[in-house]
């Protein structure tokens, strides 16, 4: 399973890459953060290294260190705007239980 995105994603990192030309990717990512766990990040992935697993999806190469993997394989990436809201979602189903307020999940 690899780490996919939905067409307003890879449109929203275009325009990014587009405008900012650096990076040779969108790294994903966790950390420990919240009250179920683990919360997402995503930056730009300035160089791949050996520990790194990388996907490309509609354009956009996704690096992944191959540590998080499994809190990650299989994830889709969508980007989503309510409002003046806008914000990548995540789609991972590896997921068991997130916090109430969406900020965090567990596996």
């Amino acid at each position: 399973m690899s780490i996919r995105l939905t067409q307003p994603a890879a449109d929203k990192v275009h325009r990014y890459f587009s405008l900012h030309r650096h990076g040779v990717g969108l790294r994903l990512g966790v950390k420990k953060i919240g009250c179920s766990g683990f919360a997402y990040v995503v930056n730009l992935a300035d160089k791949v290294t050996d520990e790194d697993e990388v996907y490309e999806d509609r354009g956009v190469r996704i690096v992944v260190n191959s540590a998080q993997l499994p809190l990650l394989r299989g994830t889709e990436i969508d980007f989503v705007r309510e409002g003046l809201n806008e914000t990548f979602a995540f789609r991972n189903p590896n997921v068991k239980t997130e916090c109430g307020c969406g900020e965090s999940f567990a596996v």
